[in-house]
C-alpha cells in the first residue's frame, strides 16, 4: 500500500454482517443497510487510490448466531476487511440495546486502530448508533466524519405515533430520544451526509433542528452487476451452466411448487422483511379483493427467514401471523406462497429472473420507502417494478421508468396497476428493457465509489492532518497519541505549582521544547473549571489530557472533549444520592460547595480525628455500596465509584490509546495521589509531599526528590533520564 493511498474506516455496528451468505431478513437490522455497506466496501477496495478499507461490526459469539460472527478478522480481499470489536458481553442483541456500550466500542476500536499503526483519513457511520462512534473517532483522530442514516429516528417516531404506539413505549423499546438527539449532534458535526434520494435530504433530514450544518450529498447505491443479471442470460449463454445457480433455480422452483396449484401462470413477488411498514398486509389485501388479479398470477410473499413465527420478536411474528390470517381470510391457498426461507447469495438473483421469466412483476407497497434496493435488482434482471409513491421509487423509476407508482395505502390501485403491467405484454416489455438498460446507466457500485471519492477527496483537502494540530484544536488528540511514546502526567496543587515556583518557568520551557515527543497531562482533585484557571494564571502549556475530580472525568484536547468512555465506565454500580443520603447523619462531615460537587464525585470536609473513616466505610459498606474513597491533606474526603481515581484513570487512557504504562511518568504530593504510583508507572514524589505517601518510600519506582514543586518535577524527570530517551525517540 502506498503511504498516500487512502485508508477507510467503515461502521455498521449491530454485528451480523459477513464476506458471503448474508443472512437478509434475519432480523430487524438485517435489512438492505448490510448488503449495502458490504457492497460500498468492496468497490472502494477496487479503486486506484484506495490502500485500505476496514468495515467495523461488533464481534458476537453466541450459539444462537453463526461463529462466522466472532472472528475478529474476517479478510474479504487483499485491500477489503470486516473488523470485529467486542462490547457489550458476547450475546447478539438488538440494535437498540447497543446504544449502552458504544462508549466501550469507541475505546477498544481505538485501541485497535492504534495497533494497527496507520490510522484512518477518514470515518463513515451507517446508521445512528455507528455514526456516534464515527463521530467520536474522528474528533479524536482528526479526520473527516462522513455519515449516512439509511433510517431516521424522527420518521420512525412519527410513524410508530401513527400506527398507535405510545411515546412511552416508543423509547423504551427503541431508544428513540436518546437517537434523535444523536442525530442532532451527528448534523452538526458531520463533514458530510451521503443520501441516497433528494427526498432523504428535504423531507427526512428536514425534521431536524441541525439540518442546516452538514453538506449533503446525493449518491445512490449501486448493485452487483454480475449476480443480478438480465433473464435471458441463461438462455442464451454458450458457456457451461453453472452447478451452483442451476441447484438455486430448482430448489426454488421447488419451493413454489408446493404452495401453487398452477405454476404457469405469472408470478407477483415482494422480497422484505416482516415489517409493518413494509405494508405486506396491504399487497395481500389487494391479491385478495381481486379476482381478476388471482385469475391472472400467482403471489410469492419471501418476508424474510423463520422457523418458528412463536419464537420471533413481536413486530415480525404480529407480521408473519397477519400474513396467515389474511391467506386465510382470501381464502389464497393454491395462489400465494410464503416460503420460510432463501439464501441471498444465490436464490435471491434467480428468483427474479424467475419472475421475469414468468412475466411477472416485483411490488415493493411499502409504507415509505428511504430507497429501495430490491427495486433495482429486481430491474436489473427485467423484471417490471410496482412501487409506492415515496423516496426513494420515486427517483428510481424516474430514471428507470421502469413500473408503476402507487399510493400504498390503496390497495385497489395496487391490484390496478400490477393488472396493467401483466395483461398488457407490449407495456411489460417496454418496463422490461428499460429497468435493465437505465439500472446499469444510473446505478452501479462503481459509478457510485467514483462518486463517492469525487466527494471525499474534496472534504479530505478541506481537511488535511496538518491543520489539526493538538495544542490548538482537540480534533487530532487521537492522531497525536498515536505518535506519542512517552507521557508525564502530574497533580497541580502543591507538585505542579505550591510554595516554591523557583524552577516552573524551567520545567515550562523542557516540556515546550520536547511537545513532539512528550505528551501532558494532569491529574487533579480540583474540577474542570477550577484547573483551566489555574493553569491560564501561570501561563502552563495546554494539556493534551486532564483527569479531573480526582479521576471522576477525563478531557482531551484544547476544548476539553469529555472522554465518554470513562464516564460509561464509573456508571457502573455507582449511586450517588444513596451514598449522600446514608452520609447526612455524620456531624463531622461538611459538604463541600455545590461547584466542588460532580456526578461521579461526593466531596466532604472532614478533620482528622480516630475512627471517622472507619465510620464511614462500614456504613456504605454495610448499605452494599460499591466506591472507591480518598482522604488527603487531613481535610479532604472525596468518594468515588468504585473504578475511578486517578490512578485508575491513567490505566484506562494506557489501556484505550496503548501506551504502555512504563512510558508514563507521574507525579504527585499527597494521598489523592497514592494510586498513581502503584504497579508499573513511573513515579516522582516531590520534596512537599504529605506524609500519607511515606508508605511508597524504597519502591523500586517511586523517585522521591530533594526538591519542592516543579524542581522536585525536573529532579524525577532527570533521574529516569526522559531527555536522552525523548532525543533517541
Amino acid at each position: 500500500m502506498k503511504n498516500d493511498d487512502l485508508t477507510i474506516h467503515m461502521f455498521s455496528l449491530h454485528g451480523l454482517i459477513r464476506g458471503s451468505n448474508l443472512e437478509m431478513g434475519r432480523d430487524a437490522d438485517t435489512g438492505g443497510q448490510i448488503k449495502y455497506v458490504l457492497e460500498e466496501g468492496l468497490e472502494l477496495s477496487r479503486q486506484p487510490g484506495v490502500g485500505r478499507v476496514d468495515l467495523f461490526t461488533r464481534r458476537i459469539d453466541d450459539p444462537t448466531v453463526s461463529d462466522d460472527y466472532s472472528v475478529a478478522v474476517e479478510q474479504i480481499t487483499d485491500k477489503f476487511r470486516i473488523i470485529r470489536i467486542p462490547c457489550g458481553g458476547r450475546k447478539y442483541m438488538r440494535k437498540e440495546l447497543l446504544w449502552r456500550h458504544l462508549d466501550e466500542y469507541i475505546d477498544k476500536s481505538i485501541k485497535f486502530i492504534k495497533s494497527e499503526g496507520r490510522l484512518p483519513d477518514l470515518v463513515h457511520g451507517h446508521y445512528a448508533d455507528a455514526g456516534y462512534v464515527a463521530m467520536w473517532l474522528g474528533r479524536l483522530f482528526g479526520v473527516p466524519f462522513i455519515f449516512t442514516g439509511h433510517s431516521l429516528g424522527r420518521s420512525k417516531k412519527r410513524k410508530l405515533l401513527s400506527d398507535g404506539m405510545t411515546e412511552d413505549k416508543i423509547d423504551r423499546r427503541y431508544m428513540i430520544e436518546q437517537r434523535i438527539e444523536t442525530e442532532e449532534e451527528i448534523l452538526q458535526s458531520a463533514d458530510m451526509i451521503i443520501t441516497s434520494t433528494r427526498q432523504e435530504v428535504d423531507q427526512q433530514y428536514g425534521e431536524y433542528l441541525s439540518h442546516q450544518f452538514p453538506t449533503f450529498r446525493v449518491i445512490p447505491p449501486g448493485l452487483d452487476l454480475d449476480k443480478f443479471y438480465p433473464y435471458y442470460h441463461s438462455q442464451l449463454s454458450e458457456k457451461e451452466p453453472d452447478e451452483e445457480l442451476l441447484h438455486a433455480h430448482a430448489s426454488i422452483l421447488r419451493e413454489l411448487e408446493r404452495f401453487f396449484k398452477n405454476k404457469e401462470k405469472p408470478l407477483i413477488l415482494a422480497l422484505c422483511r416482516p415489517d409493518k411498514r413494509k405494508n405486506i398486509n396491504g399487497l395481500i389485501k389487494a391479491y385478495g379483493k381481486s379476482r381478476d388479479l388471482q385469475a391472472m398470477a400467482n403471489l410469492a410473499i419471501y418476508a424474510g427467514i423463520r422457523k418458528d413465527i412463536t419464537q420471533m420478536e413481536d413486530n415480525e411474528q404480529g407480521v408473519l401471523t397477519d400474513m396467515l390470517l389474511l391467506m386465510d381470510k382470501y381464502d389464497l391457498y393454491g395462489k400465494m406462497a410464503i416460503p420460510k426461507k432463501h439464501d441471498f447469495q444465490l436464490e435471491v438473483p434467480e428468483l427474479y429472473r424467475i419472475a421475469a421469466e414468468s412475466r411477472g412483476v416485483f411490488v415493493n407497497a411499502a409504507l415509505t420507502e428511504p430507497f429501495g434496493l430490491t427495486l433495482l435488482e429486481a430491474a436489473a434482471t427485467g423484471l417490471p417494478l410496482v412501487a409506492t409513491d415515496d423516496g426513494g421509487p420515486r427517483d428510481i423509476l424516474a430514471n428507470c421508468k421502469n413500473g408503476e407508482l402507487v399510493e400504498p395505502s390503496d390497495t385497489e390501485a395496487i391490484a390496478t396497476a400490477i393488472k396493467k403491467i401483466v395483461a398488457d405484454p407490449d407495456l411489460w416489455d417496454e418496463y422490461s428493457k428499460n429497468g435493465l438498460l437505465n439500472v446499469r446507466e444510473h446505478y452501479t457500485w462503481e459509478t457510485h465509489a467514483t462518486n463517492y471519492l469525487k466527494e471525499i477527496r474534496t472534504v479530505i483537502n478541506d481537511n488535511p492532518p496538518d491543520k489539526a494540530d493538538a495544542s490548538k484544536t482537540p480534533t487530532a488528540i487521537g492522531r497525536r497519541f498515536a505518535k506519542l511514546n512517552h507521557f508525564f502526567i502530574t497533580d497541580i496543587d502543591n507538585t505542579l505549582i505550591g510554595d516554591d515556583n523557583s524552577r516552573l518557568d524551567e520545567l515550562k520551557a523542557f516540556l515546550e521544547t520536547h511537545h513532539n515527543q512528550l505528551g501532558f497531562g494532569i491529574a487533579t482533585g480540583r474540577t474542570i473549571d477550577s484547573a483551566l484557571q489555574i493553569l491560564a494564571e501561570y501561563d502552563l502549556p495546554k494539556p493534551d489530557v486532564m483527569i479531573t475530580s480526582v479521576g471522576a472525568e477525563i478531557y482531551y484536547g484544547g476544548q476539553h472533549h469529555p472522554d465518554r468512555g470513562w464516564a460509561a465506565h464509573l456508571s457502573n454500580h455507582w449511586n450517588r444520592e444513596k451514598i449522600r443520603s446514608l452520609l447526612e447523619d455524620f456531624d463531622f462531615l461538611e459538604y463541600q460547595e455545590e461547584d466542588t460537587q460532580r456526578p461521579f464525585k461526593v466531596s466532604y470536609n472532614m478533620d482528622p480525628a480516630k475512627d471517622r473513616l472507619t465510620q464511614v466505610h462500614e456504613l456504605l459498606q454495610k448499605n452494599r455500596c460499591r466506591y472507591t474513597m480518598i482522604y488527603s491533606h487531613e481535610q479532604f474526603l472525596d468518594i468515588l465509584p468504585h473504578r475511578a481515581s486517578k490512578g485508575k484513570a491513567i490505566r484506562y487512557i494506557s489501556y484505550k490509546w496503548n501506551i504502555p504504562l512504563s512510558s508514563i511518568i507521574v507525579s504527585g504530593d499527597s494521598g489523592n495521589d497514592a494510586e498513581m504510583l502503584r504497579g508499573d508507572l513511573n513515579g516522582i514524589v516531590v520534596g512537599n509531599y504529605s506524609h500519607e505517601l511515606d508508605r511508597f518510600r524504597g519502591q523500586r519506582k517511586v523517585y522521591f526528590a530533594d526538591a519542592e514543586c516543579a524542581g522536585g518535577i525536573l529532579e524525577g524527570l532527570a533521574h529516569y533520564n526522559v531527555k536522552a530517551k525523548l532525543e533517541n525517540s
